[in-house]
């Protein structure tokens, strides 16, 4: 097969999350039955569409106790059927990210292994290499089941760093072609891939934006897979039970998790409401957050938690009005954005348990929504919910309407593209300016950057390319019969052939950092976390389908949001 690499610049997703939302003026948008196409569809196998929460907000309550058992209105199924790996080929894996060492250090470095299947006679021979966020090919030699190897930016710092670390260490990686110097990860978040000749690539990704853990953050952890779930996924991921984490060991303990997570927060309105934070115990017994600490990273201020109910019921939720009462001076959350922590505390100090939540530019709330395989998303809310399930999350103008991730290889004409759809009635602009400068929006998972001249018109589509493609755009239009109304541009990256995040994403702020750099923040319009594995659409995973969006009430996290259709790009 082909394979495949992309690049996601930084983000603030987290599933990107990374995951920040659309501005509340988007375009309200409506489903729409299915993509007409000039050519015969073939339908493939398809679940029914994900529904919309039709319950009206309920009235407000210091603490309710729901009567399911998940903080989210959205479906969740934390089984969702999936294929089975294929154990004859190495299946590849990435178990810890050291993205921003302690104490101002230089040092980056990933840990690599064999997930499953037969071990590597010649890494080499195997194509083995590491892209995305840094680039690097491994040298000839066997990679055995069960070890794990270092890749880093520098190999003598690193021996320096972990003098006892015992296993390979690979590195430096390959230099960064914008700058000549060797290439760093961004730590605003990324994506490593691992790739290998055959069906056995990974994507991880890492950020340090909510709801990923702020000890990875410079602050003395490095990020350690659980050992379950996607990697694309901060749910998957921890920090580090060891300070400046264990490298060459595999399967390291985390910081444990705390059981109740900041679920939706409203942010303060002015001559309106004081907002407030809602909380959400999803574990089996009762918490008191009595003095726990509530952070505010823009704001630099942290609050404790007070007032007469500080309980939070087991499977429940806790509402807490943004007031003096709760919060001593008085808690104002702006509407400009912000990163909001919560923290676990015994004995007044952090016990390194955390819950974190990006409130989304604009007046409406944010939240945390739970998508089958037991991951969750972040966003701006549909509506609001104080103290009860939360809506699905808001989603448009601009949505991602089709997805050629691995094109069928017995067809030399196939290849892969994404596809984009204005569902609003006014043209957008791809491109903003934020205090006098110019940003243009991205999409996460293929390194793509728009420009001032992109322009994409009510009810008008966009395809995406490869830039290996550029220059071809009369070949494609004549191969695939694309209307010279659709516009075509082409991205940098690859879309992964196992699947990952995929955002669009509009920048609205940004902050200066000491190095002279800037920290951009980004509100979603779209975002799917697509997978080879989702029950049904197996046949987009090279076999010559495509998956197509056949829903956009809400965010296409979803698999129930797809189909799996004959490539129709344009169309």
């Amino acid at each position: 097969m082909n394979t495949k690499n992309w690049l996601a610049v930084g983000t603030c997703v987290s599933v990107l999350s990374m995951f920040s939302a659309c501005s509340e003026e988007s375009s309200p948008v409506t489903p729409e039955p299915g993509l007409s196409s000039a050519l015969d569809i073939v339908p493939g196998s398809s679940a029914a569409t994900v529904p919309t929460s039709s319950t009206d907000n309920p009235t407000p309550s210091s603490a309710v106790v729901p009567t399911s058992s998940a903080g989210s209105a959205v479906p969740v199924s934390s089984s969702t059927p999936e294929v089975q790996v294929d154990t004859s080929t190495a299946q590849m894996g990435i178990s810890e990210i050291m993205y921003n060492a302690p104490n101002g250090s230089a040092l980056e470095w990933v840990e690599v292994y064999i997930k499953n299947g037969p071990s590597i006679t010649d890494m080499e021979l195997s194509a083995l290499r590491l892209d995305g966020a840094v680039s690097f090919a491994f040298p000839s030699g066997a990679l055995k089941k069960g070890e794990y190897v270092i890749v880093t930016n520098d190999v003598n710092l690193f021996k320096q760093t972990y003098p006892t670390a015992a296993c390979k260490v690979y590195g430096p990686w390959d230099n960064d072609p914008k700058t000549g110097a060797v290439a760093k990860l961004i730590n605003e978040g990324d994506v490593v891939d691992v790739k290998i000749k055959g069906e056995g690539d990974v994507s991880a990704a890492f950020s340090n934006l909510p709801p990923w853990p702020s000890l990875a953050d410079g602050n003395g952890r490095s990020l350690v897979y659980k050992g379950t779930g996607s990697e694309a996924s901060p749910s998957s991921w921890g920090a580090s039970a060891v300070e400046n984490g264990n490298p060459c060991v595999g399967g390291d303990k985390t910081i444990e998790e705390v059981k109740v997570r900041l679920n939706e927060i409203k942010p303060y309105v002015l001559g309106t409401t004081d907002g407030w934070i809602e909380l959400y115990n999803y574990g089996d017994a009762p918490v008191d957050v009595k003095d726990w600490e509530l952070e505010s990273k823009n704001k630099k201020k942290t609050w404790k938690i007070g007032g007469a109910n500080t309980v939070v019921p087991a499977k429940g939720f806790l509402l807490l009005e943004a007031t003096a009462e709760v919060f001593g001076d008085g808690l104002y959350l702006s509407d400009n954005g912000d990163e909001i922590y919560l923290y676990e505390t015994a004995a007044g100090a952090h016990t390194g348990k955390e819950s974190s939540l990006l409130l989304s530019a604009g007046k409406q709330s944010s939240g945390v929504v739970d998508v089958s395989g037991g991951s969750t998303v972040q966003g701006t809310m549909a509506s609001e919910t104080p103290g009860a399930a939360n809506s699905v999350l808001k989603a448009g103008p601009i949505f991602i309407s089709e997805i050629h991730y691995h094109e069928d290889e017995n067809n030399p004409n196939d290849v892969e593209f994404l596809e984009i759809i204005n569902k609003g009635t006014e043209n957008v602009t791809l491109f903003e300016t934020v205090n006098s400068t110019a940003k243009g929006w991205k999409i996460e998972g293929v390194n793509m950057e728009f420009a001032a001249t992109d322009v994409l018109p009510a009810g008008g589509k966009m395809l995406l390319f490869g830039d290996s493609l550029s220059g071809k755009e009369a070949v494609l239009r004549a191969r695939y019969g694309i209307d010279n109304a659709v516009l075509i541009r082409f991205y940098a990256g690859k879309l992964s052939n196992r699947g990952e995040t995929i955002a669009i994403k509009k920048p609205y702020a940004f902050a200066n950092k000491s190095d002279g750099t800037k920290q951009w923040f980004y509100e979603l319009s779209d975002a799917t976390i697509y997978s080879d594995r989702w029950v049904g659409l197996t046949e987009t995973d090279g076999k010559g389908k495509s998956l197509n969006r056949k829903e956009y009430t809400t965010m296409g996290y979803e698999y129930t949001a797809w189909q799996a259709l004959d490539p129709t790009p344009g169309k």
